[in-house]
């Protein structure tokens, strides 16, 4: 994997975590991480 892509590395992580939405109503969410980080390979 390359540096910084996807932004998965523990560290952009943890600056992107607080920015999520929490405690939403409806149906389960899915995996932030893996979500966000197929978006970024989609846009690459």
């Amino acid at each position: 994997m390359r540096k910084g892509c996807s932004g998965s590395t523990t560290s952009s992580w943890a600056q992107l975590q607080p920015h999520l939405p929490t405690n939403q109503t409806g149906p389960a969410r899915d995996d932030d991480r893996r979500i966000i980080s197929g978006a970024i390979h989609i846009l690459q």
